[in-house]
């Protein structure tokens, strides 16, 4: 008996070819972020605390100014070098805080629930999924922020009218001012998405946010002055604030010095959180 060995290569199956409509792309993987951002009724209620703060803040100030000023007492000294422009912005550092906490949010409450892991297996490279959620929630809210401050202007010169104070659109750098707003906090959204993936935790980021923008400006009063003159105008609050002054006071930055400087806080923090994020099992 002989044995035939069978020596032609065995047949390989063809090639599956992959549905396009499975395909991930940088599109599907923006409009998902979207989706997931507003199935949260955090995000609703967040968002509209952001923009309460800005209009509530700036209208009360109006209100509590021109109160002042009907008074015939002495104005208050806080008051004294107010314009209508700064009174409509007063609620601008308590909507940074909630809407850096809901940039936090969007991403460590993924890593709170095990979303993630469902995340990451659909979009294997990882890195579109930081970069979507950034992008997404750092145009919402600029979005919400730009238009909170630009109504929130309207209504605080409505109430000053006829005042020496009242202002309008066409001033020099008001609307430019309006739009920093809006810029400000949207890149204080994306810091917050940002540490949200570096820190994986929702009180962790919160934490991290609120001292980098809120305690570590009032500790520089324990440094000493010539120390305090140069660090001061680089700090993420500082740079922020330049962004939408109309006036620059000597050892602040300018506008656009300012933006710089955050821009660069906030590619620290998406570089942080993007090494995290390869390195790391979710």
């Amino acid at each position: 008996m002989s044995i035939i060995a069978d020596t032609r290569p065995a047949e390989t199956a063809p090639a599956r070819a992959v549905d396009p409509r499975l395909k991930v792309t940088g599109r599907r993987v923006l409009r998902s972020e979207w989706a997931k951002l507003w199935s949260l009724r955090s995000t609703w209620i967040t968002l509209g605390l952001g923009l309460l703060f800005l209009l509530a803040f700036g209208t009360i100030a109006a209100f509590r100014y021109k109160s002042m000023l009907n008074s015939g007492q002495p104005m208050d000294p806080d008051f004294a070098d107010a314009t209508t422009y700064t009174l409509a912005l007063f609620g601008v550092p308590f909507s940074l805080i909630a809407l850096g906490v809901l940039g936090v949010l969007t991403a460590s409450g993924e890593y709170t629930t095990g979303m993630i892991r469902s995340t990451l297996a659909a979009v294997p490279r990882r890195l579109p999924v930081l970069w979507s959620k950034a992008a997404v929630y750092g145009v919402l809210a600029f979005v919400t922020a730009a238009a909170g401050a630009l109504i929130g202007f309207l209504i605080s010169n409505g109430v000053l009218s006829g005042t020496a104070i009242s202002m309008s659109l066409s001033d020099g750098g008001v609307l430019r001012g309006l739009l920093g707003v809006g810029v400000y906090l949207g890149l204080v959204g994306v810091i917050g998405v940002a540490l949200g993936t570096l820190l994986r935790s929702t009180a962790g980021g919160i934490s991290a946010l609120v001292g980098a923008f809120m305690l570590v400006p009032l500790l520089m009063s324990l440094l000493p002055k010539s120390w305090r003159t140069d660090i001061t105008p680089y700090l993420p609050s500082n740079a922020g604030e330049s962004i939408y002054s109309l006036h620059h006071a000597a050892g602040t930055l300018s506008s656009g010095a300012g933006l710089l400087v955050l821009l660069g806080w906030t590619a620290l923090a998406l570089g942080g959180a993007a090494y995290r994020l390869i390195r790391s099992d979710a």
